[in-house]
């Protein structure tokens, strides 16, 4: 009954934390707020419309800084290679996205020692090849990140964070889950030997006696 209990109150806190999550990708937004002189994350996220679909996608950044009209290339990611392609950015662009696998769906990057020549629009584009039986779809989605870089950082960024930290609690809920499954499992297994056991017992006693 403990275990069943356990069970439930994960389930259900688990149910509340996903509830806007989707085929265990969620889209969140970019945040938009870097501090000078530190690493900020650029987000970029595009889930798969059908996931039991094998699939192929590289990303691109591209950034127009603030008061420009054209953008200029300035990452390529290709799993398992990725190229900076600006010297802007040289040593300082960390890919963060999908790791391990060309099924890319998060293309994010950490710009290192962010500086307020940063400030501008960042593009990233996902081109992904779904193969399908018959033949190949081609898939192409940009987001748009607008990025304003300050001294220090505020409130409103910290809320920001608090959200995304909310999605990284997802994932341990999700291992949490497997981890309270596996027990009960094991409990539930070693009650249901240990009550085989019993009933072979009284068996053999049964049997003498009726000798």
């Amino acid at each position: 009954m403990i275990c069943l209990q356990e069970l439930m109150s994960s389930f259900l806190v688990f149910i509340l934390c996903v509830s806007h999550c989707h085929g265990g990708c969620a889209e969140v937004d970019s945040m938009t707020e870097a501090v000078a002189g530190e690493s900020f994350l650029l987000g970029c996220i595009s889930c798969k419309r059908r996931e039991e679909v094998p699939a192929h996608a590289t990303v691109d950044w591209h950034f127009k800084p603030t008061g420009e009209d054209e953008y200029v290339h300035i990452f390529h990611y290709d799993h398992p290679h990725l190229e900076i392609l600006n010297e802007h950015f040289f040593d300082r662009l960390e890919w963060q996205g999908t790791m391990g696998t060309q099924d890319v769906q998060t293309g994010a990057v950490f710009i290192h020692n962010v500086t307020f020549n940063d400030t501008g629009t960042y593009r990233c584009t996902f081109q992904r090849t779904l193969s399908l039986p018959k033949d190949n779809e081609y898939i192409t989605v940009e987001k748009e990140v607008e990025l304003i870089v300050v001294a220090e950082a505020n409130r409103e960024m910290l809320s920001v964070v608090s959200e995304i930290m909310m999605y990284v609690l997802i994932v341990v809920l999700q291992l949490w889950m497997f981890v309270v499954l596996i027990y009960c499992y094991r409990k539930i297994w070693a009650e249901h030997e240990a009550r085989d056991a019993r009933k072979a017992l009284k068996a053999q006693k049964k049997a003498l006696l009726n000798e």
